[in-house]
């Protein structure tokens, strides 16, 4: 069930009839997350989302571990077990499949999960349940983010990009691995982030593309990953490939697409050309890389990072989305327990969560060098670790 709301006293505004304001700045799992908790103990909460929209394409995450306990406190754990894309129907992860598309190898979802309880969702349902338990009473803005921010004794005035002004209370930076809160308040993004020697990329595909159908496959090249993952009503074309880090605008699809297209363009095996041209014809796709961020501190004053922002695991982690939840409502308990005093709420939430930020981002080089082998000879030693158990065949 929500958390209760408490009184406009309790928030220690100083103005006893208006709500302590908080700005929330990215409408991703973490902003999302930070906005429903936040209004939940009575806070007036602003989205602001760089997007036009809310985004929605993506692969699929997970709800695991104790983001369970946090989705069943917010009273929505059961719509997301409604909205599951993995079942008993599907035990296999992904088949591995070579050059010529015939399974050599499957990896079974109990290798890819911490536990039975584990939900795997898609990225839009699981955006659509978080917007709708916040209800009408936060503001979201789209198409705009902030540009300069001034903090003083009563809060934090905040300049975006449109032109438009306004204070709050406090900022929350929930904006992703490459945060405008964290660079304005904290310093370059090249201080934090630190790329894992992969980019990854996702394209959107019409579902039983090539005949796949609820089923995952992937095709390894060295220093290379491709597959089709078809979740029965969503399917995506999926890459990865080892670089050092590039030199782009991570804004700019075309520029994406290039480094895309370049890294595969001599790869002929399986399916590879047709998914390039699917990359080529897609008006957007998703490109970015895999990183993580290290950060001594997640707070400044009246700033604070949650998700991403603050501690990105990486996709290889694959508890990413389960951090931010838990973050989000640790940090709504710490203000509450605090008298919504922002150092000591900040240093509170920061105490709690950072063990299991540490642990999330242990071995995801270990996971990295699974999914994407630099030679062939890592390639055939990890598909005789996982001999295939279902008949292969040819796709």
């Amino acid at each position: 069930m929500p958390h209760s709301t408490p009184s406009v006293h309790d928030l220690h505004t100083g103005a006893a009839n208006s709500p302590t304001t908080a700005l929330v700045v990215g409408a991703s799992m973490a902003g999302l997350s930070t906005a429903a908790q936040l209004t939940d103990i009575g806070y007036k909460v602003t989205v602001v989302e760089r997007a036009p929209h809310l985004r929605l394409v993506g692969s699929p995450i997970d709800v695991r571990g104790e983001a369970l306990t946090v989705a069943d406190k917010m009273g929505i754990l059961d719509t997301i077990r409604q909205h599951k894309v993995a079942s008993d129907e599907r035990p296999v992860f992904t088949t591995f499949v070579d050059f010529k598309g015939q399974a050599v190898a499957e990896l079974p979802v109990e290798m890819a999960n911490d536990s039975v309880d584990d939900i795997e969702i898609s990225r839009e349902a699981l955006i659509n349940v978080l917007h709708s338990r916040i209800g009408t009473a936060t503001d979201f803005v789209y198409g705009d983010w902030p540009v300069s921010v001034t903090e003083d004794g009563a809060g934090v005035a905040v300049a975006f990009a449109s032109g438009r002004n306004d204070r709050y209370q406090i900022v929350v930076g929930a904006d992703g691995i490459h945060s405008s809160i964290r660079k304005l308040v904290f310093g370059p993004e090249s201080i934090f982030r630190k790329h894992l020697g992969v980019y990854y990329a996702i394209v959107d595909l019409p579902t039983g593309t090539k005949n796949i159908v609820n089923e995952s496959r992937t095709y390894n090249c060295p220093g290379g990953m491709v597959g089709i993952n078809d979740y029965g009503d969503r399917a995506f074309g999926v890459f990865a490939f080892r670089a050092p880090e590039r030199d782009y605008d991570y804004r700019n699809t075309a520029a994406q697409k290039g480094l895309l297209i370049e890294a595969f363009d001599n790869e002929q095996g399986w399916h590879v050309p047709f998914l390039l041209d699917a990359v080529s014809d897609a008006e957007d796709i998703y490109f970015d890389s895999v990183s993580q961020v290290h950060m001594p501190r997640w707070s400044h004053g009246r700033f604070v990072l949650v998700g991403d922002a603050a501690h990105a695991a990486s996709l290889f982690s694959g508890r990413g989305t389960s951090l931010a939840m838990m973050g989000a409502a640790i940090l709504a308990e710490a203000l509450t327990e605090s008298g919504h005093e922002p150092s000591a709420a900040f240093e509170r939430y920061e105490t709690r969560l950072r063990p299991a930020v540490q642990k999330a981002q242990e071995g995801v080089s270990e996971a990295r060098d699974f999914m994407v082998p630099e030679t062939q000879a890592g390639i055939d030693q990890r598909n005789l670790r996982f001999p295939l158990k279902s008949a292969s065949h040819l796709v």
